[in-house]
């Protein structure tokens, strides 16, 4: 199915300008002005603004957890999404103990079937149990089947946690299989014993729960994960990183464009102690902002033509032609799908963050 969306303001990294937008299979192939294309379907943009639906990776709709279950289903969780702007989620299937990997995945298809969604949905599949549930060879064929990255819980002891043993081996799957880790990055068992004294004393307020979860815990497995996916040599994912002990860890060289750094100050809004220590960072090198050069300029201009069908955007060929120079792989963006199809010099392909 093709749409035609006429007359709206699109805002690109290079542009703010009235022009008419095409899709075709529910992708983006032309932005213009009064494009002369036919199309299944014409909308009326004028005086609006015309943007992309969002992509929320991380969601726990419909899940079991502490003897309770989160108060949406796909059904009501998805409504919710659309409203705000959101057309596609990726939740998490969790693995039940002693479940094998396709039982886990059965169990999750089934949610959907009695509460129907109303935008598009994806699972991450989160291993709990290798021991009496799932086998790493099942786990290597879950790609095949659309669900290309793992969730491992280094926190919740006695629940989903897992041990490193589990941690490693699925990161050494993953780094077979090209799917990405993710982990929740907490010292479980320091957590736990923190967690009991608390109880103990009768501190059951809700601030405990921030005090039995001090950050250099989240640091400490944050660095434990680095280290061991370096071992494995898999992609990592760290979710909800929401400390400077954990942003620090956070070293390797990796290229983004401004945005991201603006977008990260976004995130960390809540805490002025957190965007300091963002700042920090940039300011000691542990961040580095890459300037482009004049003479970067003429090998942007080739890959804007290069890849004009995309069509690749400014910020687009300025990381491009930053990773080029720089020899980076390993790039931050949303825009995953073009980055993907990119062939940058000295760079086989790039690895996608997040």
């Amino acid at each position: 199915m093709s749409v035609l969306i006429k007359g709206g303001r699109v805002v690109t990294a290079a542009d703010d300008y009235v022009a008419d937008v095409f899709v075709e299979d529910e992708a983006v192939t032309l932005i213009g002005e009064s494009l002369d294309v036919q199309a299944d379907k014409v909308i009326d943009a004028s005086g609006k603004v015309v943007l992309p639906g969002c992509i929320d990776p991380h969601t726990h709709l419909d899940m079991p957890f502490g003897g309770t279950v989160s108060c949406d289903d796909f059904t009501s969780g998805t409504v919710s999404a659309a409203f705000g702007g959101t057309t596609c989620h990726v939740d998490f299937c969790i693995q039940g103990k002693g479940q094998t990997f396709a039982e886990a995945l059965e169990t999750w298809h089934g949610k959907i079937e009695s509460a129907k969604p109303v935008i598009d949905v994806g699972f991450h599949l989160a291993v709990t149990d290798l021991q009496e549930g799932g086998t790493l060879e099942e786990l290597a064929r879950v790609p095949d089947e659309g669900v290309t990255s793992y969730k491992l819980f280094m926190a919740y002891k006695g629940a989903i946690m897992v041990d490193d043993e589990t941690l490693f081996r699925v990161m050494q799957t993953a780094a077979e299989t090209g799917a990405l880790v993710m982990v929740h990055a907490e010292h479980g068992d320091s957590i736990d014993v923190l967690v009991k004294q608390a109880l103990a004393e009768g501190k059951t307020d809700p601030i405990w729960h921030a005090r039995t979860r001090p950050p250099e815990t989240e640091g400490e497995a944050t660095n434990r994960a680095i280290q061991l996916a370096h071992v494995a040599g898999c992609n990592l994912y760290v979710v909800h990183v929401s400390c400077k002990e954990a942003l620090k860890k956070i070293r390797e060289p990796l290229g983004t464009v401004w945005p991201a750094i603006t977008e990260a100050m976004y995130l960390l809004g809540f805490s002025s102690r957190a965007q300091d220590a963002l700042w920090r960072l940039l300011e000691g090198d542990a961040v580095k902002i890459l300037p482009l050069e004049a003479a970067d300029l003429p090998r942007m201009r080739e890959l804007m033509k290069k890849y004009r069908d995309l069509p690749m955007d400014l910020a687009d060929a300025g990381l491009v032609r930053i990773a080029e120079r720089e020899r980076i792989s390993r790039v931050f963006t949303i825009d995953r799908r073009d980055f993907l199809l990119y062939r940058p010099r000295s760079v086989r392909r790039f690895t996608i963050l997040p």
